[in-house]
């Protein structure tokens, strides 16, 4: 089990774990929150997610009342698998990943509506082979909210590529799970070290609510 020890603080301490805080509007990602995680006896099932995507229902909620985008993604491949590339050859469950796969639909909890915008990815980064960077600041978003799964996989691809895009990258702590709880905290630690804030939600939400009251 990964722990955060005393020596490990003092390690990174004074170089590492700068906070950068919000810029001037947010836009809330929601990556891969698809039954293929969510749903008991899945593959890649993991009660960590499920446990994320309860938390991120009214971080959405409150997002839409505030009038930021939200954005969601998914994987889908063709039948052979191809478009993953060598992602697939390194995990082959992924080609399980297909249009007509029934898990490969979002969790009802958290599915997207009216106003929202879905994209798909085929590797574990939101940014890359998407059009995600150049929607953003279309969108005039400086600040990306990053929930969704898995923490140590999608999650800290996303928050690697969004620092790398120039955008300000906040993680909503309880709002994105993993498959078990040391990759997870191991992600968490390094994401929050080197890449963007890491956040208890209740604090994001709160920053949103902000946003809220200033568009009113």
């Amino acid at each position: 089990m990964f722990s955060v020890t005393e020596e490990l603080k003092d390690n990174y301490s004074n170089v590492f774990q700068n906070r950068i805080g919000f810029g001037r509007k947010a836009a809330v990602l929601s990556i891969d929150f698809i039954d293929f995680y969510t749903k008991p006896g899945a593959p890649f099932f993991g009660q960590g997610v499920v446990d994320a995507v309860e938390a991120s229902v009214p971080l959405y909620a409150a997002a839409r009342r505030a009038g930021l985008p939200v954005i969601y993604t998914k994987v889908v491949y063709d039948e052979a698998g191809s478009e993953g590339g060598m992602f697939v050859k390194k995990i082959p469950a992924l080609r399980a990943f297909t249009a007509d796969n029934p898990l490969a639909g979002f969790d009802a909890r958290v599915t997207p509506e009216p106003g929202d915008i879905v994209l798909v990815k085929h590797h574990s980064s939101a940014f890359f082979g998407t059009p995600l960077s150049t929607m953003l600041r279309v969108l005039e978003c400086d600040t990306v909210i990053v929930t969704g799964c898995s923490t140590s996989g999608c999650v800290r691809a996303t928050a690697v590529d969004g620092v790398s895009h120039g955008f300000r990258v906040i993680v909503p702590a309880e709002c994105v799970g993993d498959r078990h709880p040391a990759p997870h905290e191991a992600a968490l630690f390094d994401m929050n070290a080197k890449y963007g804030d890491v956040l208890p939600v209740a604090e994001v939400m709160a920053h949103v609510e902000a946003q809220m009251a200033e568009a009113v």
